[in-house]
């Protein structure tokens, strides 16, 4: 199983309306490539919430090479969808993990 991480923090303006498209749109989008099984939303809790929270979502492949599906035909798109839509009013980094028995 393959876990892919995205961390994101969102500007204190956008973050309600973030935050329904995040669950209504964008979340939806990804899981109708597929390529992943199921997701969780974490808000991360004990740091700096200055700017805004900060998320993250995890996406659960069941194999490496679903996970290489998504980022070959779909992330690119859909990562623009989102910049396209909030600019510059978060921050994402990414992560992929191998999930450990």
């Amino acid at each position: 199983m393959i876990l892919y991480n995205v961390t994101i923090k969102v500007h204190s303006s956008i973050h309600n309306e973030w935050l329904v498209w995040l669950k209504e749109e964008h979340i939806k989008e990804i899981m109708q490539t597929e390529c992943f099984s199921n997701f969780k939303i974490f808000l991360l809790l004990e740091i700096d919430e200055t700017e805004g929270p900060t998320y993250a979502i995890q996406y659960f492949a069941e194999s490496k090479a679903l996970y290489n599906i998504y980022i070959e035909k779909f992330s690119a798109e859909i990562r623009n969808h989102s910049y396209t839509k909030w600019g510059d009013k978060f921050i994402a980094f990414r992560s992929v993990m191998q999930i450990v028995d």
